[in-house]
């Protein structure tokens, strides 16, 4: 298990020896503890990356292509370390660490493939005096800052996009969840990606570090995901040098079920979109519209569905929901849904921490919320589900758009028309038409409004490292 810095190449002990402990959530014990990275830890991994850089950006595309390629092939033959270490760390359920993983390493075939296809365009300027040339070039250094709800994930979705179009980066991963991203550095440098293309500096001290980063004059792109609220600090520290940045942050996903749904899928698809991850991610259902001519319906079986959920340490067999990550996302879970429940909430499941070492909350289902309750307005990062009830499409999209928010909407019914014209009122950045999940690596990810800018994923996910230059040609 690797703990110190990667910089360079090379495994090293920040320079101050500080470091800092990784607790495991189900037994609330340290794991290990690992190297915190300093202000001048962090300026040594930008300028070995800027140089390294220049040399990865003259790879011919190929050369790039295949080191993801490799890269693939060893995260793939090392699927299983992967799943324990996220499991150990973040304490998610082993399947939901198994997804996670295939996920994960699946970013680096998808842009194998693409690293080949940074398309460019001729033109004839209108006047005709001229040739437009448009092309694409790595845009540096970057600066990459993950969260800890998927530890593994959320970093190969940005590693792999920027080694791809030539960028080399520095990964600042959330305190609570190191591990995992040093285990993908070294299966990374096995695979052949260059000495300083690839560094990763753990660090209690993310704000110094970070904020250190942003007002380098080597670096050019920030990536963030993580909280609303952080990332509109960390947009304002980027404004001071103009460091392009991409933004996923913070979501509020509303998911609806019209009159005409078929319920069991509805259902279905609400354990997906709402406990995948164990209710730990921006994409989970968090407020649950339901018409009122099948609320009845819909909240009975998925209250069952909720309570039959094995709840218990991640790796343990048959559990399907781990312990949340640490003692403060219980109490700000459990905040939420008391607040509801003094508003006149009806707890249909769960509804209190569990009386258990570890950091357990259970699959909570609320039931006619109140609308003035912080749960409708806030980002619930568990496995809690509020439902409210609506009587027509134009209510439950007003309901749906009432927020800040605007990463992504899940919507179940039966008329694939309806469905097509709701989605279209929806202001959110992606939608589930029917289908719990819209992660996927080929796909665009991103939200509108206060969720974020730019998109990951796709080829558009390249391109958020890339700089458009224009050169004027006459022949």
């Amino acid at each position: 298990m690797k703990t110190k810095l990667f910089i360079g190449g090379q495994w090293c002990e920040s320079s101050d020896g500080a470091t800092f402990p990784i607790i495991d959530p189900s037994t609330e014990k340290p794991i290990t503890d690992v190297s915190s990275a300093t202000i001048d830890d962090a300026n040594k991994a930008i300028e070995i990356a800027d140089k390294a850089g220049k040399e990865w950006a003259a790879r011919a595309p190929r050369d790039r292509a295949e080191v993801l390629r490799k890269a693939w092939e060893l995260l793939s033959s090392r699927r299983d370390d992967i799943a324990e270490y996220i499991v150990r760390e973040n304490g998610k359920a082993l399947p939901d660490a198994i997804g996670e993983t295939n996920y994960a390493i699946e970013f680096f075939r998808w842009y194998s493939e693409e690293a080949v296809r940074n398309y460019g365009e001729i033109l004839t300027s209108p006047a005709g005096g001229n040739k437009i040339v448009v092309m694409h070039q790595p845009i540096g250094v970057s600066v990459l800052v993950t969260p800890w709800n998927y530890p593994a994930a959320m970093a190969t979705r940005k590693i792999a996009p920027a080694i791809a179009a030539g960028c080399p980066v520095i990964l600042k991963p959330a305190s609570d969840t190191p591990l995992t991203a040093l285990l993908v550095a070294e299966i990374l440098a096995e695979a052949g990606v260059p000495d300083g293309i690839m560094n990763v500096i753990p660090s209690r001290r993310s704000g110094e570090i970070v904020s250190t980063m942003l007002h380098h004059p080597l670096v050019r792109k920030l990536s963030f995901t993580g909280s609303t609220e952080v990332g509109r600090n960390l947009l304002k520290e980027a404004a001071d040098c103009v460091v392009n940045c991409s933004m996923e942050l913070g979501g509020n996903a509303p998911f609806l079920v019209f009159d005409d749904a078929d319920i069991d899928a509805a259902v279905s698809g609400a354990m997906i979109a709402k406990m995948r991850n164990g209710g730990e991610a921006c994409t989970a259902a968090n407020r649950f519209y339901v018409h009122d001519k099948v609320y009845e319906e819909f909240s009975k079986k998925f209250s069952t569905a909720m309570s039959a959920m094995k709840v218990g340490p991640g790796l343990e067999e048959g559990v399907e929901l781990g312990p949340m990550v640490n003692e403060w996302a219980i109490k700000d879970i459990d905040a939420l849904v008391q607040d509801a429940k003094t508003k006149g909430a009806e707890v249909l499941a769960g509804g209190a921490p569990l009386d258990k070492v570890g950091y357990y909350y259970p699959p909570t289902v609320l039931g006619n919320v109140s609308s003035d309750s912080k749960i409708l307005q806030e980002e619930v990062f568990g496995p809690v589900a509020p439902i409210v009830s609506f009587s027509n499409d134009d209510q439950a999209i007003e309901l749906a758009n009432d927020t800040e928010y605007g990463l992504v909407s899940y919507l179940y019914t039966e008329d694939s028309g309806r469905g097509l014209a709701i989605s279209e009122r929806l202001d959110a950045g992606m939608i589930g038409l029917n289908r719990g999940l819209v992660s996927d690596p080929a796909a665009p990810f991103g939200g509108t409004k206060q969720s974020g800018l730019g998109r990951e994923g796709s080829h558009d996910g390249m391109m958020e490292y890339m700089e458009k230059k224009y050169i004027a040609v006459e022949w």
